[in-house]
């Protein structure tokens, strides 16, 4: 069976100790429901609490967290996934 295949990780801290981190892997198959093969995490972190995250995870597919909220993302490509990510993290009041 193959395994997943680290294309990307990237962690910053930044100003007032925020932390930003950005993983993406290329799998072997989609992870169910997402049609495309990759697997993401990006988030950042304030306090020590997730303010923003893109994910795409079994049984719930590609999505953002923004605050306590969750809702689908649509995702086109990996290159979209991360200046949707930045700009979130911006809005949210990230030094990015």
């Amino acid at each position: 069976m193959a395994k997943a295949e680290l294309l990307f990780k990237e962690r910053r801290e930044l100003a007032g100790g925020s932390v930003m981190e950005v993983k993406i892997w290329r799998v072997p198959t989609p992870v169910p429901p997402s049609e495309h093969s990759l697997k993401y995490s990006l988030v950042y972190i304030v306090n020590g609490e997730r303010m923003i995250g893109y994910d795409n995870e079994r049984g719930k597919g590609d999505h953002r967290h923004y605050g306590l909220r969750e809702e689908s993302y649509r995702f086109t490509s990996p290159e979209q996934l991360i200046t949707d990510f930045l700009a979130d993290v911006k809005a949210a009041g990230g030094d990015v």
